[in-house]
């Protein structure tokens, strides 16, 4: 970049986004895989096409939702030891398997999908949650020296957009201006692989249509100079002095597929006004329930990749620091309801077949072991042995060493259950272990994107899974 460009030239001359793109780097060469046939775009050579991913943000304790262990009701005085779960078990639809209450409509779908019992998260010393989360949604530990794409970013770029129109990643419900922002934008990104396949951002669903209009007081014309404006910044700001031309044409691209949503019959899926009353009633438990709604109808467009979030802000939602039990109520009647149905309505269709579904969370939460036995980290919560207040029931440090995963659709197994727990504290992984590269590759090996997929960057070889070694874990798949 020019050192003698002063501030106000800086801000003519380009975008946020466009600086976004040239620091993120971009393939030094072609797609290098082991592929005896690359899929046409729109087509997949696997059992998916496309994959909605229902991102439980903040730490799901695993012992108060799907993996449900002794119960223990409140008693002032009692000792934080002895509870396990705050929340009755009720039954599922499967024979012997448990969730714990406030999960009863999940629990009467899972005859259509797989529970995973027993996910463990990466020990990388002191728990951050956005560390965590660019963990599950890369696959690679973070810092990385160059930008890690996230799994939607490589699902869009290997098999393309389903229907041209639709944005191939669309990410609903997160917004950037809470706590731990910039680290949450650092795996909201394409990375390397160029800005179209990054997320398109919808952070309000019930807003969804706004996205794809023009800003209030802005006339299609204008809009039109605007978008040729951008165009010339890249072409004649430092983008298009240093930029390769790979960056240039990305950045283009993105903002012709914008533009072409913009004006295409198809817009009419962001608009939930659209949607029948009783339909919309089931949905509208929150923003994470309308989200799941648009997720649905973005998918009979043609989206190829949708993330819907709970949204990740300190110690709200499942970032249960304090008042666990009574937090976690709350929570699950925001997900309850609008997940099962969201099941349902895509079976109803025949879209569930195709559509791969997967609920998860960066970790679990115990009441006393911070991080996982024998690698405890540092202490980030402060929990009496005594509980002399109700704020003190529940899940509130972070634990790695078992979680619980559901998945859904796109050739996961019915009715099928992998990988157990322990009964007593600590509640770890005793059987069958799942680590996030077994889990991204169980999603590209049912889209068919071949696991040696890499680029060369920085002269190195970059897999989809660190150095390639990621393995689907074929027993979940029919």
């Amino acid at each position: 970049m020019k050192n003698n460009w002063n501030r106000r030239e800086f801000l003519q001359r380009t975008s946020a986004a466009t600086m976004a793109a040239f620091a993120a780097g971009a393939p030094m060469s072609s797609l290098l895989s082991g592929c005896s046939r690359t899929p046409k775009p729109g087509e997949t050579s696997g059992t998916a096409d496309t994959v909605i991913l229902l991102w439980m943000a903040g730490g799901m304790a695993h012992t108060e939702t799907f993996d449900p262990k002794r119960y223990t009701s409140f008693e002032k005085g009692m000792e934080g030891n002895r509870v396990l779960s705050t929340f009755k078990p009720i039954p599922t639809v499967l024979d012997g398997i448990n969730f714990s209450d406030g999960l009863q409509s999940i629990g009467k779908v899972m005859d259509k999908g797989t529970l995973i019992r027993s996910y463990v998260a990466a020990d990388m010393g002191h728990i951050l949650h956005s560390r965590h989360q660019y963990h599950w949604h890369t696959s690679y530990e973070p810092p990385q020296t160059v930008a890690a794409p996230h799994l939607g970013s490589w699902i869009a770029k290997e098999l393309g957009p389903k229907n041209p129109v639709i944005p191939a990643f669309i990410d609903i419900g997160q917004r950037f201006t809470v706590g731990e922002a910039e680290e949450l934008k650092a795996f909201h990104t394409a990375g390397f692989l160029g800005n179209e396949f990054g997320p398109f951002f919808i952070p309000d669903p019930s807003q969804g249509l706004e996205s794809v209009r023009p800003p209030v007081g802005m006339d299609a014309k204008r809009f039109e100079r605007r978008n040729q404006l951008y165009n010339d910044l890249i072409s004649n700001g430092p983008m298009g002095e240093y930029g390769s031309d790979y960056q240039k044409e990305s950045l283009k691209r993105s903002m012709e597929q914008a533009y072409m949503l913009l004006n295409s019959p198809e817009a009419k899926a962001f608009d939930l006004s659209k949607e029948p009353k009783a339909s919309y009633d089931i949905y509208n438990t929150g923003k994470f329930g309308l989200g799941c709604l648009l997720a649905r109808r973005l998918t009979e467009q043609g989206a190829r990749f949708i993330s819907v979030t709970t949204e990740y802000e300190p110690f709200k939602g499942w970032d249960t620091h304090e008042n666990g039990h009574t937090r976690l109520e709350d929570m699950k009647k925001q997900i309850d309801g609008p997940v099962a149905q969201l099941i349902k309505d895509l079976d109803k269709s025949g879209r569930l077949d195709r559509t791969m579904i997967i609920l998860a969370s960066e970790f679990s939460r115990d009441m006393m072991v911070e991080g996982r036995p024998g690698a405890k980290v540092q202490e980030q919560v402060q929990q009496p042995e005594i509980l002399s207040d109700l704020k003190f029931y529940g899940m509130h440090r972070h634990f790695t060493d078992g979680c619980s995963i559901l998945m859904f659709g796109g050739g996961i197994k019915k009715g099928f259950v992998y990988g157990k727990t322990a009964d007593e504290r600590p509640c770890k992984t005793i059987e069958n272990p799942v680590h996030i590269e077994g889990i991204h590759q169980t999603v590209y090996h049912a889209l068919g994107i071949p696991p040696e997929t890499h680029y060369e960057v920085e002269k190195r070889p970059f897999y989809s899974t660190p150095d390639g070694l990621g393995k689907p874990v074929l027993d979940l798949l029919i």
